[in-house]
């Protein structure tokens, strides 16, 4: 599904800035199905032209000859150009590599995931690109193999990758080369740079060594500061969560919602009386929320003027008339009760409870949630409305407890549409597939808002070398 994305993507991309036609707005709408979009007079030869673009494979284990062509059909005799890539990082990611090394030691040393970076290597020692950029998780800088550093090695095989190749490994936000720089300043901490969320992750920038005496720009911190959860979420229309393993309307939601105040008996804390009043308020106002949404919700929904406007106009799309995507989950009664409690705290306290600070009502049924030692002490985490998001990462897919929203009235997790906004991708911008499935995309996706700044800083790094040339 997610090829599927990236196919309609290229669609979307093979045509001028606002000449995409109507046909695109049509299907994503629901309007008509995938068939008659790519059948469609307008589209149908920018449809064979994506089939070269974006391409179905699993790293590792498609042919190198079949990615070999790919690429030489792709570049030509182009010279300088760019590769982009980032190698899957389940056993890099600080969770991953504890649950995976928790249950089977061994197969966690023999996980070939370790290496699929040397995919990405032989790529580079094959076709010896101008500049390389790879991004990876935080936990990468940290992960060990065999009692050594992966970073390290991963650093020293990009310096020189073979055939003759030499790279100097820049950071993009610290001047200086991988021989002069630690490994924590290849960190790039997106809430700097004007996405909505805490994502931090590693980017090295790969300069082949006839460029290097070339510079290079920087990120820029964003002004105006970090651009908070609400802010992000402006205009998109307020939605109701619904009942699973129920019957569910809005009446029988209403009276779950309406539950939740009596649960807090027996909470003894300084501000339950403020917390049992936000519930109260809460549920009054969301006798006013009805819709739960669908794949499209019809509409004009301004966004907060005060966003910064680069951002307003990345997010939105006139054309569009309506939002995508934006439907709510289901959830169980007891998870409602929770939801609600845990926004109205955070409300409060600006920021979401841990496990230790739930009523005795609330807490999950499994024995060890009140005890210190209980696992995921923040299971149940609201995406606080003053803040960026945490991060959001392709668990989303599973449940919706570390992404309750804000709104404390609406008492539900995010929608697809509301963590592609927090990953700032652009409104029109649809995601194939079953509900899972986009979240599923989402989460393992590099904000493209980021993605665009970093091209920039290519792009003008290309443009020096061309100036000389």
């Amino acid at each position: 599904m997610a090829h599927r994305t990236l196919s309609l993507r290229a669609i979307f991309r093979s045509f001028p800035i606002g000449k995409v036609p109507d046909c695109y707005y049509d299907y994503i709408r629901g309007d008509i199905t995938r068939d008659e979009f790519l059948a469609h007079p307008d589209v149908a030869e920018h449809a064979r032209a994506a089939d070269q673009e974006a391409r179905n494979a699993t790293l590792g284990e498609t042919r190198p000859q079949d990615v070999d062509r790919w690429i030489s059909e792709a570049i030509g005799d182009s010279d300088p150009w760019v590769l982009i890539g980032g190698p899957p990082c389940q056993a890099y990611s600080v969770v991953g590599r504890s649950r995976m090394r928790g249950k089977d030691p061994e197969a966690f040393e023999a996980d070939k995931r370790h290496f699929l970076y040397k995919e990405y290597l032989r790529i580079i020692r094959r076709f010896g690109p101008a500049i390389f950029v790879m991004e990876n998780v935080k936990g990468m800088l940290s992960s060990t193999h065999g009692g050594n550093r992966i970073f390290e090695q991963i650093l020293s095989d990009l310096s020189s990758p073979g055939n003759g190749l030499e790279y100097e490994i820049r950071s993009v936000v610290v001047s200086g080369d991988s021989s002069t720089l630690n490994p924590n300043d290849f960190i790039i901490e997106s809430e700097l740079f004007g996405v909505p969320q805490m994502r931090h992750r590693v980017i090295l920038l790969g300069i082949r060594c006839d460029l290097a005496h070339i510079k290079h720009d920087k990120l820029r911190v964003a002004p105006g500061g970090r651009i908070s959860v609400l802010k992000a979420l402006s205009g998109l229309p307020a939605l109701r969560s619904r009942l699973s393993r129920e019957p569910d309307s809005h009446d029988t939601w209403l009276t779950a919602v309406k539950e939740a105040p009596a649960r807090l008996g027996g909470w003894k804390h300084d501000l339950a009386a403020q917390v049992r009043n936000e519930m109260e308020r809460a549920a009054r106002w969301a006798e006013g929320n009805r819709m739960h949404g669908g794949r499209f919700v019809h509409g004009l929904f301004p966004m907060d003027a005060a966003m910064p406007k680069a951002l307003r106009d990345w997010y939105q799309d006139p054309r569009l008339g309506g939002v995508t995507l934006h439907e709510t989950r289901r959830h169980m009664r007891s998870d409602i009760h929770r939801y609600l409690f845990a926004s109205c705290f955070a409300s409060q306290l600006v920021r979401s409870p841990k496990l230790s600070d739930f009523p005795p009502g609330l807490l999950p049924e499994h024995g060890n949630a009140s005890s210190e030692d209980a696992p995921f002490k923040d299971r149940f985490r609201v995406q606080v409305g003053y803040h960026p998001a945490t991060t959001v990462v392709s668990h989303i897919a599973k449940d919706g407890h570390y992404y309750i929203h804000p709104i404390p009235s609406q008492c539900r997790s995010l929608t697809v549409r509301e963590a592609a906004r927090l990953q700032t991708f652009p409104d029109n911008y649809f995601f194939e597939g079953n509900r899972t499935q986009q979240y599923t995309q989402v989460g393992n996706a590099v904000p493209p808002y980021l993605a665009r700044q970093l091209a920039r800083i290519v792009f003008r790094f290309l443009a020096r070398s061309h100036a000389e040339g």
